[in-house]
């Protein structure tokens, strides 16, 4: 069937029906097909019986091969057509060194080539197929490694939302830490501005007070001062007299002279009483507000330790002991985390309490307080959620306060001695080094529920913890 390109059919008309190659000197027979003189000659060579045409086996009688030198004109036009239609298709099409079209793909140089090359030594007995096919073949590669790439851009912008959304996370964590440190700082003001008003004004009490006590000091001297010349006066008036009459003095005016001159002057001043507080230094802000709150008598309750841990006597400490313990399995033991609880139990007012730790390699510890309905069975959160506020040492040295399951919030700081303080009435636990007073984190005010609350401790690997006296 004739192609619908007319280039492809006068293509067509100039291929050998034998080489399926262009004319090479292209040969007439009787019947009137044509073939190149090489091929024909090939066909007919060795036969000793009547030759017969290649295309329709009409035997031809004389073996005269007429040229066909419109045929091979036709031929180099045809060729000149088909290098021009491929160019116009985009130029790469055409093999630079025999003009023809890059029909096939030679796989093991990777390269297309033309059909005078393939028969080349340099690509003879290499692997050669059809262009359309290796461009396929590179074309599902390619869409196979453009399916993975996709994978992974998919992969990269998930993680991407991901990253962007713990940012947010993030940043309006430390907005709350702000907004808490701003409450805070302004509570701490209006507690050092109530101070500096009650020191001005015992101050100015003592002002008063110093004033007062002046006053009457002078007003009694005065009065000393007059009753001494008035005595004097009169004594030297006594003296100026004569013998007998200076003898005759009465017993009460020497009993009056006596008793006058033996009273000491007052003192013009008391001495002042020191002031009843002291106004706080900017270093001692912390002290000055923990301080007011003594330290609490705690002790640990055996009846709630997990089996593995170890009390002492006074219920003072608690470690990781090395063998499971057989102990009652009491509603109030905690059966799954190596928790346990204080005997204590408040419900009003402040209370603090200090905890030493341990911040070896490997130590893992958690100290805070816990609500009296805290579970105790299976599994725990430790967490506001799961009744717990509290900070903790990681097994791999992560300190960080345990805000929620997911996302605990990480501090840097890791104290020896850890001050618990519960504020009842706020609703609040705040966690300072007991070291140089300095805060380590707050659980916000109303976090805390108004129930029973008792301090809670969690011992893991080989940690001690112990409640300071």
């Amino acid at each position: 069937m004739a192609a619908e390109n007319p280039v492809e059919s006068l293509q067509e008309e100039a291929t050998c029906p034998v080489c399926l190659e262009y004319f090479t000197e292209p040969v007439t027979l009787e019947c009137g097909h044509n073939f190149c003189r090489a091929c024909i000659s090939q066909c007919w060579e060795g036969s000793d019986t009547a030759a017969s045409c290649p295309q329709c086996r009409e035997t031809v009688q004389q073996r005269n091969l007429r040229p066909n030198r419109q045929l091979a004109n036709m031929v180099e036009i045809t060729k000149r057509l088909s290098l021009q239609a491929a160019k116009g298709a985009g130029g790469d099409g055409v093999c630079g060194e025999h003009q023809e079209a890059m029909k096939l793909f030679c796989e093991e140089d990777q390269t297309p080539i033309c059909v005078i090359c393939r028969e080349s030594r340099a690509h003879h007995a290499h692997t050669v197929v059809p262009i359309q096919e290796a461009a396929q073949e590179y074309k599902e590669r390619i869409q196979a490694h453009l399916k993975t790439l996709r994978e992974e851009r998919e992969k990269l912008l998930g993680m991407k939302a991901t990253t962007e959304g713990k940012r947010e996370k993030y940043l309006k964590q430390t907005q709350t830490e702000r907004q808490k440190i701003v409450s805070e700082f302004q509570q701490l003001r209006q507690f050092l501005e109530e101070q500096e008003r009650l020191l001005q004004a015992q101050l100015e009490k003592l002002d008063e007070e110093i004033v007062k006590i002046q006053n009457e000091n002078v007003s009694n001297l005065s009065e000393q001062i007059s009753r001494l010349s008035e005595l004097i006066n009169e004594m030297e008036g006594k003296c100026q007299k004569p013998a007998s009459e200076f003898l005759q003095v009465r017993l009460n005016e020497k009993h009056r002279w006596v008793l006058l001159a033996s009273q000491p002057p007052s003192s013009v001043l008391p001495t002042p009483q020191p002031c009843r507080s002291t106004p706080p230094t900017p270093s001692s802000t912390t002290s000055l507000l923990r301080s007011a709150v003594p330290l609490s008598n705690v002790t640990l309750d055996p009846d709630t330790a997990y089996p593995q841990l170890i009390l002492s006597e006074g219920g003072k400490s608690v470690r990781w002991g090395d063998t499971w313990q057989h102990l009652p399995n009491n509603p109030e033991r905690f059966d799954s985390w190596a928790c346990v609880l204080g005997c204590e139990g408040f419900t009003s007012g402040r209370h603090c309490w200090e905890v030493e730790v341990e911040v070896g390699v490997g130590q893992s510890w958690a100290v805070g307080v816990a609500r009296e309905s805290v579970g105790r069975k299976g599994g725990i959160s430790l967490s506001p959620e799961g009744g717990i506020w509290a900070v903790e040492r990681c097994w791999w040295g992560q300190y960080q306060a345990l805000t929620s399951p997911e996302t605990p919030l990480p501090l840097s700081r890791v104290p020896r001695r850890i001050r618990v303080c519960l504020d009842c009435d706020r609703g609040q636990v705040t966690f300072i080094d007991a070291g140089d007073e300095a805060p380590i984190f707050t659980f916000p005010p109303g976090s805390v529920p108004g129930e029973r609350i008792r301090p809670w401790l969690r011992v893991g690997g080989r940690s001690q913890l112990r409640l300071c006296p």
